[in-house]
């Protein structure tokens, strides 16, 4: 077994075809060895390749709230006031450091989601 860096998209397609043959070599065997290398060269071409974005904090908030069943009456109990809660969903408030501590620490939303510069919407309130 050779195993040499994937460069190209020929290289990158011959791996994927190497670890569909090796996807049930047993554990503790050179194949399966060979396996857990290709299936990480293959990770780091794929993350170099085509880079996947973190989403901005409020779409990261919601997407967390959607996949734990949360709604806004948990954000708003979490963030210590329901207008918070409304303000931030609504991109009418910005995150607070303590907010964001709270959302990684309870919730486990990744920190690196919610420090992420965002907009916010502009009021229609005039002065």
């Amino acid at each position: 077994m050779v195993i040499r860096c994937i460069r190209d998209e020929k290289e990158y397609e011959t791996a994927i075809e190497c670890i569909d043959e090796l996807w049930d070599a047993e554990v503790d065997t050179p194949e399966h060895e060979y396996f857990e290398i290709l299936a990480e060269m293959i990770d780091a071409y794929e993350r170099k390749q085509w880079p996947v974005d973190l989403p901005d904090p409020v779409a990261a908030i919601k997407f967390h709230m959607w996949q734990k069943d949360l709604n806004l009456t948990d954000l708003g109990v979490l963030l210590g006031s329901p207008l918070y809660a409304f303000e931030v969903l609504n991109r009418k408030r910005r995150l607070t450091l303590p907010m964001i501590w709270k959302l990684c620490k309870s919730w486990g939303v990744p920190a690196e989601s919610l420090i992420k510069p965002y907009n916010l919407q502009k009021s229609t309130l005039t002065d």
